[in-house]
């Protein structure tokens, strides 16, 4: 049984309860040539830089591309992506509080829009928006001080913007405190996001962007990292038994907020909203997430099995939205165990 059916099939027991300015978008398909081999858009949860530590400020680069690609969404099905650097969501970039950041932007010379970036870890005119507004083929930049630690979004913010984000044109800055973050064993990168495509939810072949849903605010899918049910199958988070993780959590969105959530953990220090200089929230089960918001979150891993990471908006997860962390290592009875001493029990085979 698929995680697909496994959610539905548990909801249905009852245990989860689970035209505007581009109403032509039908030909960017054509326009672009579907006859090209789709790539693979999602980012891996791993995909992201060491820690900083306890270096001191220092003059830091990122480049970006804006590149528009035929991505697979899912199996069988593709879709039009406008990305950062091939993959959604766009790099984890890493910096620490008092560094200067040089910030390169080309827009791909194939590109068919314009394209730009806002980062919200800037103090400045539009948040590098207006200096890196790029057409088709140029590159453009601006450089900034990073003046307050925390994790931000940044995405493209040329109009309509949302149709940019929704596109896949996203994704996260941290920006240490000096000393850097408590350690743990493993990092892992998420991003939430919204597709609005004029095909229903689950339609194979080539799907287009429908601007009125997005308008309407009616995705028909919902994704983490870009695709599908992305994080499953040999994108899973992996950890063991007794370690300590660290999930960098933001939503591109353009819309929706996320009530994120591990099912069957508890994350241990929340940094709410991003805050890096706040005291941790501690014990929390479920954390609100707006679009364009972000939050760390910390869990120590004390029983093995597969968890699913997901939206507690749980009917999302049947429309895409839902991953999985794998944590192998000894059983922990005295922590958890199918049983109860004494009884014996009996479970409906249905």
């Amino acid at each position: 049984m698929n995680i697909r059916q496994l959610l539905l099939s548990t909801a249905a027991a009852g245990a989860l309860a689970i035209g505007g300015a581009f109403a032509t978008a039908p030909a960017f398909a054509a326009e672009l040539g579907t006859h090209e081999a789709p790539v693979n858009v999602i980012r891996s949860a791993i995909d992201l830089p060491a820690a900083i530590g306890d270096r001191g400020p220092e003059t830091v680069r990122i480049n970006l591309e804006t590149v528009e690609v035929i991505g697979e969404l899912s199996n069988g099905t593709t879709y039009d992506y406008w990305t950062f650097n091939h993959k959604v969501p766009g790099p984890f970039v890493r910096v620490r509080v008092g560094d200067t950041v040089e910030v390169l932007m080309k827009n791909h010379e194939d590109s068919i829009a314009m394209h730009n970036v806002d980062f919200h870890a800037v103090t400045g005119l539009h948040g590098g928006g207006h200096a890196t507004m790029a057409a088709p083929g140029e590159t453009k930049g601006f450089t900034f001080k990073a003046l307050n630690a925390g994790l931000y979004v940044y995405h493209c913010a040329v109009g309509p913007a949302a149709q940019h984000i929704a596109n896949g044109m996203y994704g996260l800055i941290l920006v240490e405190p000096e000393g850097g973050l408590p350690p743990v064993d493993h990092e892992f990168y998420v991003m939430q996001g919204e597709l609005y495509t004029y095909e229903a939810y689950g339609s194979r072949g080539h799907l287009t962007e429908d601007y009125d849903k997005l308008m309407n605010e009616t995705p028909e899918y919902y994704v983490f990292n870009g695709a599908d049910m992305a994080l499953t199958g040999d994108n899973a988070l992996h950890a063991e038994v007794g370690e300590t993780i660290r999930i960098y959590f933001g939503v591109g969105g353009p819309n929706k907020t996320s009530s994120f959530h591990v099912i069957g953990e508890i994350f241990d220090k929340v940094y709410n909203l991003g805050s890096l200089t706040s005291a941790p929230l501690q014990d929390v089960q479920t954390i609100s997430v707006p679009p364009g918001g972000a939050v760390a979150v910390d869990m120590k891993l004390e029983v093995p099995g597969e968890y699913l990471v997901v939206d507690h908006a749980l009917s999302r997860a049947a429309r895409g939205l839902v991953g999985k962390l794998i944590v192998t290592g000894p059983e922990q009875p005295d922590l958890f165990r199918e049983s109860v001493d004494g009884e014996e029990l009996s479970y409906l085979a249905d």
